[in-house]
């Protein structure tokens, strides 16, 4: 008989303290040795997590009014202009906005020092923040300009909201050309120097459940340290799947989700503001999602494990850039944490740009706190939009 389940009688399980949690780096070993049927039976939530550099992120924050008010029409923080193109005293700061002045790539390849990511890290940590703010003046707000120092406890409101997170699946980024690479896959040496790869395995969440069986709007998540949810797909949302030359399925490749918390929950340790030489400022996120296993389906995906789940491999001298559908090969997440792959031949040496520690981490933090009762799952009012297709795809992510 098929093992069906439901949120509402697992997050009773939560409540009462009898909820069996356990990560998804644990789950992969337990249907090894039990099957996948008993371990669903036994087993409610798995937990998931990723702490990796998070592009499409930023936050919205409400400053409150001056006395006498102002209309903000140019915003700075530490000397990274945020937009304010919202309301009188709103502004949103995104994480790879540079400081002005930055001379971002003019003196290659520029160090990208500080950014909307660095702020954020900053606000969080209570740090003391420079805001300089310039009006035009109107009859209702007559202040043409601020310049004081706050802390993330003097706004009124501050929301983490990052339009594209926890991509499902990253490139394996390798370079074919004879020059060095400065990319958002990091360094990339010449003539296949290294490779680097950006994606958690085993334990990264929408590789996890690529059917978004579980996942939607209104799911709870792990967020920054703190309590976060879903609040739509990502940009560039693409759930498929990649398909080897043999047809064979190689696992999931592009979705990605639109999350949301508050700010002042979170933490510096998870959410950090990073440099990247010769392409720009970004904030690296830590996020986990616990994934119910509501039936064997749904406990089948999340019991993948490394030599299950595949990452194509790309170059970036020339197919990535000029955006051509050239895939070099595909090779599984066992292979790139054993710390070398073969391409073309060729031994190459592999690095992660995120961290399997701190999602190891952020996924036990999330076991700890549903077996305790202190995080419910939020059961999602829909699957996201143009989830679960299933469709199948050769085509480069990103």
């Amino acid at each position: 008989m098929a093992v069906e389940k439901t949120f509402q009688e697992i997050n009773e399980k939560i409540k009462s303290g009898k909820a069996v949690v356990v990560t998804a780096e644990e789950l992969v070993s337990m249907v090894k040795e039990k099957g996948v049927k008993r371990v669903t039976s036994e087993v409610d939530v798995v937990t998931t997590g990723t702490f990796g550099p998070m592009c499409s992120s930023g936050a919205f924050l409400n400053f409150g009014h001056s006395k006498p008010k102002i209309k903000m029409y140019r915003v700075w923080l530490n000397g990274v202009p945020a937009y304010t193109g919202i309301a009188a005293v709103d502004a949103y700061i995104g994480a790879t906005e540079v400081r002005e002045g930055d001379p971002l790539n003019s003196n290659y390849p520029g160090e990208f020092r500080y950014g909307g990511g660095h702020v954020i890290q900053d606000l969080v940590a209570r740090k003391k923040v420079l805001l300089k703010a310039i009006g035009y003046g109107t009859d209702c707000y007559p202040c043409k300009e601020i310049e004081t120092e706050i802390t993330l406890d003097d706004i009124n409101e501050a929301i983490l909201f990052n339009p594209r997170n926890a991509y499902q699946n990253y490139n394996c980024a390798v370079n074919l050309s004879s020059r060095t690479l400065y990319t958002y896959m990091g360094m990339l040496k010449p003539n296949l120097g290294n490779a680097h790869y950006s994606t958690s395995g085993l334990l990264s969440p929408l590789l996890k459940d690529p059917m978004f069986r579980t996942i939607g709007i209104g799911t709870r998540i792990f967020l920054g340290g703190g309590i976060g949810y879903v609040v739509w797909n990502g940009t560039q949302h693409s759930p498929s799947f990649i398909e080897g030359k043999d047809g064979k399925n190689l696992g999931p490749a592009g979705g990605t989700l639109a999350v949301l918390g508050d700010l002042k929950q979170m933490s510096p340790r998870w959410l950090v503001g990073t440099s990247f030489i010769g392409y720009g400022a970004t904030l690296t996120v830590g996020l986990g999602i616990p994934i119910p296993l509501l039936n064997e389906e749904v406990c089948r995906y999340a019991a993948a494990g490394d030599d299950e789940l595949f990452a194509p491999i790309v170059d970036y001298s020339e197919a990535y850039p000029n955006r051509l559908p050239d895939i070099l090969g595909y090779v599984s997440y066992a292979e790139l944490k054993s710390g070398k792959i073969t391409v073309k031949g060729k031994e190459v040496p592999t690095a992660p740009l995120s961290s399997y520690p701190r999602a190891r981490e952020i996924a036990r933090i999330l076991k700890d706190w549903i077996q305790k009762g202190e995080f419910m799952l939020g059961e999602p009012v829909q699957l996201l939009p143009n989830a679960g297709a299933g469709i199948k795809t050769n085509v480069l992510n990103g």
